[in-house]
């Protein structure tokens, strides 16, 4: 059997408890890095941002950030964690070849944070604990770029290029506790938990988080155990994954060929995986049969980190509304139920309504856009609301022209049509394709007297008093004026001129 083979999901399950463990690795969005002065700015030519310290020459010594290490309480104190009174940096030795120093400093057996948990919720509003390991700092290697090869990795290719830029940038890692219980909820409760985990990121306003970017990356750690079993099996550590959709299918795809080797006879390999967007699969890395021995020391040119109590207090008053707070109060506010904010929530949508009513839209018409056209434009692309080359200021005015009179609503599908097609802003749009609302009596009169002309037995029945035949005149117009008269002034011109009244 090879490793491709799966069981499918459901048997999978019935045989088979999953154990998930989840390392997110977070970038934390300081000016500098973790231990000197270089810059952190993207963009910047390979290797420019650079120096002694970071490229680990002799005789430079680091110097702890400590935006970072104010950056680390505060994830810690969101995470629920224990802050440490006393806690040091440590080499962890290993062949980096991205990384000049040939070892990460980081932090061993005393983090900065420890024993938390985040409370996840899922699709249907249930609810689920993930508890927390620790949080604890460290920094980035440099990149490799593998040339000449298919596949863009080091195997088959002819030569690597080395840019260190991003060599000794502050990151955060954040272990949870091995994750039981969560059945074939599994998969869905790692999505949950990452998601969640990126918007208190962002809340606390230490990271942009964006996976897309690199700026947050998740290890998926998972491995099977028997029903009724109480030992854990043996795990694979699925690497860099970095899409939340991404996170749910690792863990799922890993469910089902972890249950397909057990079931035919074989032994699940210790090893670390490469997740294929296009497919969804993962194949093998690296086998790591044995414990690995990093040969972790204390660092000897840092001193530790002992934050005052006094401080860690102060930013934990400090902190923002978190993120189920925030949702909590918005869904009151906008006054939805359950349900309805959970759906916001699933499609990402809370965030964008949230800054399109703060720039002047009223919730109804807020979320009626983005849940609505937007999320249908969104899904078509394949991208996430945020993704979508239109802001909350553009759906607010496009809201607010809408509320004017200036458009209705098949108009304004034209208009969010035009900015997402990158032609300006909303009144750029209506302006270059001339979609205002027409809705002065000179304007409309010869449209509803050809609707009139054209259409006599209809004007009959309405002056005979089947009122409600209107809707047919109404129509006629909006046909011959494109979509732009103001329905309700159509209508009443023509009862107008049929001499009716509508009561």
């Amino acid at each position: 059997m090879t490793v491709t083979e799966l069981l499918s999901y459901e048997a999978a399950l019935a045989e088979y408890d999953p154990v998930m463990g989840l390392e997110v690795h977070v970038e934390l969005g300081t000016k500098t890095k973790m231990f000197c002065g270089c810059s952190t700015e993207l963009g910047q030519d390979a290797n420019a941002q650079t120096c002694p310290t970071c490229l680990g020459l002799p005789g430079a010594l680091p110097v702890v950030n400590e935006i970072g290490v104010e950056s680390a309480i505060k994830i810690g104190l969101a995470l629920n964690c224990s802050i440490a009174e006393w806690c040091r940096f440590a080499r962890k030795n290993y062949f980096y070849p991205d990384m000049p120093k040939n070892f990460q400093t980081s932090q061993y057996d005393e983090p900065i944070a420890f024993d938390g948990y985040l409370d996840v919720q899922l699709e249907d509003g249930e609810v689920f604990r993930v508890e927390i390991e620790r949080a604890h700092m460290e920094e980035d290697t440099g990149k490799s770029t593998h040339v000449g090869g298919a596949t863009g990795r080091i195997h088959g290719a002819s030569h690597s290029l080395l840019d260190y830029n991003r060599a000794g940038i502050p990151l955060i890692e954040i272990v949870t506790k091995p994750i039981v219980g969560a059945g074939e909820r599994a998969p869905e409760v790692a999505k949950a938990y990452v998601a969640e985990l990126r918007e208190l990121i962002r809340a606390l306003g230490v990271s942009e988080a964006r996976m897309d970017k690199g700026q947050m990356r998740c290890d998926v750690n998972l491995s099977l155990m028997k029903k009724g079993a109480e030992r854990f099996g043996t795990r694979s550590e699925t690497k860099n994954v970095n899409s939340l959709r991404s996170v749910e299918r690792a863990a799922r795809f890993e469910i089902q060929r972890h249950a397909a080797v057990l079931e035919s006879g074989g032994t699940i390999l210790q090893e670390t995986r490469h997740f294929h967007e296009d497919d969804g699969s993962t194949t093998s890395g690296r086998i790591k049969d044995n414990a690995e021995d990093y040969r972790y020391f204390p660092e000897p040119d840092l001193v530790p980190i002992a934050p005052a109590r006094e401080w860690v207090e102060e930013l934990r008053k400090g902190l923002p509304e978190l993120p189920r707070v925030r949702r909590n109060r918005l869904r009151e506010e906008w006054g939805l139920g359950e349900l309805e904010m959970q759906s916001i929530l699933n499609a990402g949508a809370v965030d964008p309504i949230a800054a399109t009513i703060e720039a002047g839209a009223d919730a109804a018409s807020a979320r009626k856009w983005w849940m609505g056209e937007l999320a249908r434009n969104a899904n078509e692309r394949g991208v996430s609301l945020d993704e979508l080359p239109i802001t909350p200021a553009d759906v607010a005015r496009v809201s607010a022209l809408v509320a004017g009179g200036d458009l209705n609503d098949k108009l304004a599908r034209q208009v969010i049509e035009g900015v997402l097609a990158g032609e300006g802003t909303p009144d750029e749009v209506v302006e270059k394709r001339g979609l205002k609302v027409v809705s002065d009596d000179s304007a409309l009169g010869a449209a509803v007297d050809e609707a009139i002309a054209g259409n006599a037995g209809i004007a009959d029945k309405i002056r005979g008093g089947k009122v409600a035949a209107v809707g047919a005149l109404v129509g006629a117009v909006m046909k011959a004026t494109r979509g732009q008269a103001d329905a309700a002034k159509v209508k009443d011109l023509i009862l107008e001129k049929l001499g009716v009244s509508e009561g």
